[in-house]
């Protein structure tokens, strides 16, 4: 633990920083943008792509922070969570959910400000379904944790949607179907080698509880949903055969590698489909959008 007294001002701050987990958002926020082109159908205003971009940050920022002062005693157990600031002692538990919580009634009172209602309500019931469903509930008493806490991280996509009409429609219905399958097949990969880990704290991410086989048949079969629900989000939101083109060229690409963890059985393959998961998800997103500016001449 480190003595308050000796936290430097730059070490704090990078550590409340590190309480949003960066690295997911900037994930999530992969997502909403081009969501946001798609139902613009053409380039929205700077304006409300930065407000709605600000807000969905501190939406899942708090969150996140949320979880990590919840995870407290399992991440002290686990080696890839234990250099954690709320492990450290670098922030006291009290500290990170003041900040956690501030953050959220920002993000609310921004995106209901500057975007609207539906957008606000739509990041604070993200928010509460990835507290009170996964973190506190689920996470340490289901293998399927992942399964169905991992909708909160789909929820982006639906506010992106309606950061722009103020409506819900089939097709983010359809896109938050692709991130909500994609989720577990994503983490799953990474957790194959964590899986120790996830033992050692008690916690049953299904590779901790389940054999490899067993894990890599479900990826191999979310793998699959995702894959067609990307190709259906096609029609879906009226896109062209730019965007079908590559989902299907990517989508073939994603269920090939899971395939091969399966077949293979070789666990050292796991972080491959993992690390291309992302890439997937990227570029997936990207040629949605590029299809649309590409369509509409802008």
């Amino acid at each position: 633990m480190y003595a308050t007294a000796e936290i430097s001002l730059r070490a704090r701050l990078g550590a409340y920083v590190a309480l949003t987990k960066p690295r997911i958002i900037e994930l999530l926020l992969v997502t909403t943008v081009p969501t946001m082109v798609v139902a613009e159908e053409g380039l929205p205003s700077v304006w409300l792509m930065v407000a709605t971009v600000v807000g969905g940050t501190l939406a899942a920022g708090g969150a996140n922070a949320i979880n990590m002062y919840v995870d407290r005693d399992i991440d002290a157990l686990m080696k890839r969570t234990r250099n954690r600031p709320l492990v450290t002692g670098v922030i006291t538990p009290r500290s990170a959910l003041v900040f956690a919580i501030s953050i959220e009634v920002i993000a609310f009172l921004w995106l209901w400000r500057f975007v609207n209602l539906l957008s606000a309500g739509l990041a604070v019931a993200a928010c509460l379904f990835y507290v009170f469903v996964y973190t506190l509930w689920l996470k340490r008493t289901s293998s399927s944790n992942i399964v169905i806490g991992g909708a909160a991280g789909a929820v982006p996509v639906l506010i992106g949607w309606t950061a722009v009409t103020d409506a819900l429609a089939l097709a983010p219905v359809v896109l938050f179907g692709v991130i909500f399958f994609w989720t577990p097949p994503h983490f799953w990969a990474l957790a194959i080698r964590y899986k120790d880990d996830y033992a050692s704290a008690s916690v049953p991410m299904l590779p901790s509880v389940a054999s490899f086989e067993a894990t890599a048949r479900k990826i191999v079969a979310y793998t699959v949903v995702v894959v067609a629900l990307s190709l259906v989000f096609g029609p879906a939101a009226s896109l062209g055969f730019l965007y079908l083109g590559t989902a299907a060229a990517l989508g073939a690409v994603f269920l090939w590698m899971a395939v091969d963890l399966l077949r293979s059985g070789d666990s050292g393959r796991a972080m491959r489909l993992f690390t291309f998961s992302i890439s997937y998800v990227t570029l997936l997103f990207a040629v949605m959008a590029v299809d649309v500016l590409v369509r509409n001449g802008v």
